[in-house]
């Protein structure tokens, strides 16, 4: 059996009411030559039942409950694709998603990682996002740093490149999508196919996006763990730093507010601790 083109990784928990037509989108595909992986991250509600139609057109592997990173990495490691993509669970791709990539890195291909536009769906209608998410392409490091402007379900990316930037983050319970992008993006360009080619549906109440309060918190954490990469120019370096003092006052000032004085008084002087541990090493 040939190896596919592109492999594509769903990972999923307790969505099996929205999966199959995840699912359906990817068999849609304009684009045929893929092989379609489903990481059930130890879903309780029937969702192996529910993907029963799709025995032997999909790969399925549960793990115990261990996160999305954790699913991710592991269809990574599972995928024999030299290209990744990924699609969440509650999410949407048009017909043409795969085509369009395959096609963007066949015109260009010193490019190792490209994204499409998306449709916003909210509770079931559509919103227009905010300027703040205005997508960038090429080098877009230095506007990714104020909030994710990279969105799995709509990239596809050479396997290759995680075996020079990493996986994603299985310590970050949330934000782990954006440690990953600033990882990627300080060293390579990330390019935009412009047409919306994803339908990414939000105001789940599981989504962690909802359920997880001060998303900064995990923004600062992935601020300082390249902050302390080594791997970043001076430019960069600096551009990173006055993201997390900015990131650290907003968050420490919100904490003294509601009386957490601890957590508060460590973020705000987590910057000059960082810069002192600078001075010791540097």
């Amino acid at each position: 059996m040939s190896l596919p083109l592109v492999s594509v990784i769903i990972p999923t928990y307790n969505r099996s009411s929205l999966l199959p037509e995840a699912l359906d989108s990817v068999f849609k595909q304009t684009f045929p030559d893929f092989e379609l992986i489903v990481i059930d991250d130890g879903s309780i509600d029937g969702t192996a039942k529910a993907l029963t139609p799709y025995k032997g057109r999909i790969v399925y592997n549960f793990q115990n409950n261990r996160g999305v990173s954790a699913a991710r990495n592991r269809g990574i490691r599972m995928a024999r694709g030299p290209w990744i993509a990924f699609l969440d669970s509650d999410d949407l791709w048009l017909p043409e998603k795969l085509e369009s990539q395959i096609r963007f890195f066949s015109q260009y291909p010193e490019a190792l990682i490209c994204q499409t536009e998306e449709i916003w769906i909210r509770h079931g209608r559509r919103v227009n996002p905010l300027k703040k998410h205005r997508k960038y392409s090429g080098d877009i490091f230095a506007p990714s740093l104020k909030l994710c402007l990279v969105s799995p379900s709509a990239v596809m990316i050479k396997k290759d490149l995680f075996g020079q930037v990493g996986f994603f983050d299985e310590t970050l319970p949330a934000c782990e999508d954006y440690d990953l992008w600033l990882r990627i993006s300080a060293r390579f360009p990330i390019f935009l196919i412009e047409p919306p080619l994803v339908i990414k549906r939000g105001g789940h109440p599981d989504q962690l996006s909802r359920t997880t309060r001060a998303l900064d918190r995990f923004r600062i954490q992935a601020l300082v763990n390249i902050l302390n990469s080594g791997r970043l120019a001076i430019l960069q370096y600096e551009l990173a730093f006055q993201e997390l003092e900015t990131k650290c006052r907003i968050y420490g000032q919100g904490c003294l507010k509601r009386g957490r004085l601890e957590e508060g008084n460590y973020y705000l002087r987590l910057p000059d601790f960082l810069t002192s541990s600078d001075r010791e090493t540097g």
